[in-house]
């Protein structure tokens, strides 16, 4: 999207982080959490802690993390579900408000779940996969649209979902949350945001390292539930040893390039580079901090 398209869209894509108006003042501490292995569960609960995949074993191979950071409320929702011979790894930021953030992260994350558990089947080639992502997002985008009334106006979130499947990882994503395969202490490929900033990058007017500190690093220029919908999806090949990371901005927008590489390197274990980088990023994030970590084992 072109940069002076981006400007005209602006103001029609808010999304309530720093240095914008939010009413806080009436807001509960709630949040709801997804994330099991073979079944979904939300809670609702006063304040959130780091929440670990139930299964010991799992942590070897995947974990996240949500947690409201330095804000007074989580609006970040996360997922990670083991589906027959895949799983399914999923972040969201709501934008809108307290009430409406948190509701469209949650929902983003429950039609996702739903339709990818009721539709997949171990005999879906990869191109199926691909346009079962896309599909799940954008009807994500209309339940959210549909449920956009009264004091939930205007609500939406980003979406950044994959899938994995033996040595094959599907993304989409919609929004600025993050994935990233990282390989051998090198960032091998990572998602394009749709924002302001990278806009700016594209363009040649800013650096990536500008942008990470750039004032209207904040704006976004597509979201689920907003007027500009767009589904990037992306097809990476895994081998033994890559870390797939998945975050919402509160982490990659405030944690440098080299100390997540740095992390990884350090750490084999997927529980311990989530916590280790959430330590980091709640240091210095002004925002949620939501992470999650797969490491492609043999024949997983």
């Amino acid at each position: 999207m072109k940069l002076k398209n981006i400007l005209k869209k602006i103001n029609l894509l808010p999304n309530n982080k720093e240095g914008e108006s939010i009413n806080m003042e009436n807001s509960e501490h709630r949040k709801k959490i997804t994330i099991e292995d073979e079944t979904v569960v939300s809670i609702d609960i006063p304040k959130i802690e780091p929440l670990p995949i139930e299964e010991e074993y799992s942590e070897k191979i995947v974990y996240g993390i949500t947690d409201k950071g330095n804000r007074r409320h989580n609006e970040d929702s996360i997922l990670i579900k083991k589906i027959d011979d895949i799983y399914l790894l999923a972040v969201a930021d709501g934008v809108g408000g307290h009430r409406a953030g948190d509701f469209a992260s949650n929902m983003a994350v429950d039609v996702l779940n739903e339709i990818v558990s009721k539709e997949y089947n171990e005999n879906l080639s990869i191109e199926d996969l691909r346009n079962l992502l896309e599909k799940a997002h954008t009807i994500a985008h209309q339940k959210i649209i549909e449920n956009a009334v009264d004091d939930k106006k205007g609500m939406g979130t980003t979406l950044i979902s994959a899938i994995i499947k033996g040595n094959k990882c599907i993304i989409a994503n919609t929004g600025d949350s993050r994935a990233q395969l990282i390989r051998d202490e090198t960032i091998l490929f990572k998602t394009k945001d749709h924002s302001f900033v990278q806009a700016l990058v594209d363009e040649g007017h800013i650096s990536e390292e500008r942008a990470r500190h750039h004032p209207m690093k904040n704006i976004i220029t597509s979201a689920l539930g907003l007027n500009d919908f767009i589904v990037d999806i992306y097809e990476w090949d895994l081998v033994d040893g890559d870390v797939l990371l998945m975050s919402s901005d509160g982490l990659h927008d405030y944690v440098d390039r080299d100390d997540i590489l740095n992390v990884v390197k350090n750490n084999d274990n997927p529980k311990d580079i989530v916590e280790e980088l959430f330590n980091i990023a709640l240091k210095e994030t002004k925002d949620n901090v939501s992470i999650i970590a797969f490491r492609k084992m043999k024949n997983e």
